[in-house]
Order: C-alpha cells, then sequence, then structure tokens
C-alpha cells in the first residue's frame, strides 16, 4: 500500500525523491563514502564541511559515542575545498540525486574566498555554508553575531548567484530568534540548515573520574536524543518567521521515521541525519523511509506537503 506514498519534496528549483540526507560531517568524507550515500535511498548527498586547505581536524580522542547520542569535538578534518567541488561536479545530478557542497571557512575571508571558487566553478548545485562549527578552538560561531552574518552575506550575495544554503547553530530564545529571522530575510538566501550540534556540552567518565574527549578541555558538540527538542523549537521558530521562499531543513535528533514526521510537521522541506547515520550506515535511510510511510499511510497523507508545518497550538 505504501507504494502510493510520495516523500519526494523540493528547495528552491532544486527535486529530491526523498527528503533524506546525511548531515555534513559523518561517513561523508571521502568520494567511497560520499557514493555509498548516492547509491542508498537518501534523496542525495552532503559533503564534508570543506576548508580551503585539507584538514586533519582535532587530536583524539575526538568523538564518544553515549546513551543519549555522542560528543565530539572532530575540528573539521576533511581533504580540502577542491576534492569536494570535483566530485559534486562529476556527481549533480547522477542518478537524479542532489549533491550538497557544505563549506565551512575558519574566518569570514576563507568563506567568502572559497564561494568565489564555488561561483567560478561549473557546480550548479545547492551550497551550504557553515556558519555555526562549534569545534574550532578559539574560533567563535559566526551564526551568533548577527551584524557578522549580515556581513558575510552581503559580501557574499554581491558576487554569488547560485543557490545558497546556510548551516546555522542552535537559538534558544525568542530575541534570538527574531535576530537572526530579521538579518536572513533581507537576503536571497535559498534555505537554512538547522540545527548544528549543540556547542560546548562536557561528558563526564564517573569511573575514571574524567572527561571523554580531548580537545578543548573536554568540551564538545552534542547530537542525538540531546538535541531534538531544540531542533524542532528550531525548524518550527524559524518557519513562522521567515519569508515563505526560504526552506529549512531539520537537522538533530532523527533516528525514526516519527522523529521526520516531528520535523516535517513543525515545517522542514528536507531533513538530514547524522549521529544516527555515524552508528547505522546507509540502510538507515530505508529503514526511515518505510517507518515515515508507515506513519503517512495509518494517517492517510500521501505526500509531505499535507502536513509539513500544520504543527497544532493547545487554544
Amino acid at each position: 500500500m505504501q507504494s502510493n506514498i510520495s516523500l519526494a519534496s523540493q528547495i528552491g528549483d532544486y527535486k529530491f525523491d526523498n527528503l533524506l540526507l546525511n548531515a555534513a560531517g559523518i561517513r561523508c568524507a571521502t568520494t567511497e563514502e560520499l557514493d555509498k550515500i548516492l547509491d542508498s535511498d537518501a534523496g542525495g548527498c552532503v559533503t564534508k564541511s570543506a576548508t580551503p586547505e585539507p584538514r586533519k581536524g582535532n587530536e583524539s580522542p575526538r568523538m564518544k559515542a553515549t546513551s543519549m547520542g555522542c560528543i565530539n569535538s572532530m575540528g573539521l578534518p576533511n581533504h580540502g575545498l577542491d576534492y569536494y567541488l570535483e566530485f559534486a561536479e562529476a556527481n549533480q545530478g547522477k542518478n537524479g540525486k542532489q549533491v550538497i557542497l557544505s563549506v565551512a571557512g575558519l574566518s569570514i575571508d576563507q568563506s567568502i574566498e572559497m564561494l568565489k571558487k564555488i561561483q567560478a566553478s561549473s557546480f550548479a548545485g545547492l551550497t551550504e555554508l557553515n556558519l555555526s562549527c562549534p569545534n574550532i578552538a578559539g574560533k567563535s560561531q559566526v551564526g551568533y553575531d548577527f551584524e557578522a552574518v549580515r556581513d558575510v552575506l552581503t559580501s557574499a550575495f554581491s558576487f554569488f548567484k547560485k543557490p545558497l544554503g546556510l548551516k546555522l547553530p542552535p537559538y534558544f530564545d525568542f530575541n534570538q530568534f527574531d535576530g537572526i529571522a530579521e538579518v536572513l530575510n533581507d537576503f536571497p538566501v535559498t534555505y537554512i540548515n538547522v540545527i548544528n550540534s549543540i556547542g560546548n556540552g562536557l561528558v563526564v567518565d564517573p569511573e575514571t573520574e574524567s572527561v571523554v574527549i580531548k580537545p578543548k578541555g573536554g568540551f564538545g558538540g552534542l547530537g542525538g536524543d540531546y538535541v531534538k527538542p531544540t531542533a524542532l523549537a528550531n525548524v518550527r521558530a524559524l518557519r513562522q518567521r521567515l519569508r515563505p521562499e526560504i526552506s529549512i531543513i531539520g537537522t538533530g535528533g532523527i533516528k525514526s521515521g516519527k522523529d521526520v514526521f516531528e520535523h516535517v510537521l513543525c515545517g522542514a522541506n528536507l531533513v538530514q541525519i547524522g549521529t544516527a547515520f555515524g552508528f547505522d550506515g546507509t540502510p538507515i535511510f530505508e529503514r526511515i523511509s518505510k517507518e515515515l510511510k508507515a506513519i503517512m499511510e495509518k494517517k492517510g497523507y500521501k505526500t509531505l506537503d499535507e502536513f509539513r508545518g500544520k504543527l497544532k497550538t493547545i487554544e
């Protein structure tokens, strides 16, 4: 019966047969890993967030699984922009799948430098500018400085004519939701991706009386079950505040079809799976697709549009 249920969605002019994607950061650092995602049930792939040059990232141990997800301070290990841009140019639209090219400069100047290289390239897909990496020692998250976000977007859109999405940090206060929306609504942003990991959490091992990761004295980004309520709040609050032309990718705490259903109900156009994808690998896309279709079938929905953004409140 599920065959007549569609998980197709769209961001701008870009169509996805399935709303499920990987999140930049896990199992997407090499072309082999990206090929596996494109060969799976996912609607496309997101590359590892690239810096201008290859990086080894932070010292190990830099990631630790926990009962509720994980804590990490990876420090953007990646093969550099040229590596991922070449992959994106070669694979965009292959087998009807989209490639999203993620970039994360260690400074605003680096981000602008990479966007200029992408603008000059043959890549015509979606670029995702990460303004929210919490795991670079000594570097603050640009996404929390609204004037800095305005400055980088003013600079970027002075020359960047391709579709641009932004990966943002989690916001926790209505003033923050209002502030970032006021900035974003002034620019032709194609989509936002909320949320990146909740930065600077701390996990303690009581047996060893120690932190569990080495970088930054044990402080790291939280992912998994810890973050889903915050992710849903960001999707919902920003959907209520942004121009309808700005799509939303929901990311955070997704490990089942129910989790995806909740993200879409809050207003997500697509979703990205990070922590759970790290644990389960590409089979997770088939499993969650089946679970989501089962929920939609039970509720009588045939398309995502029928319930997207229609979360009820209590009168």
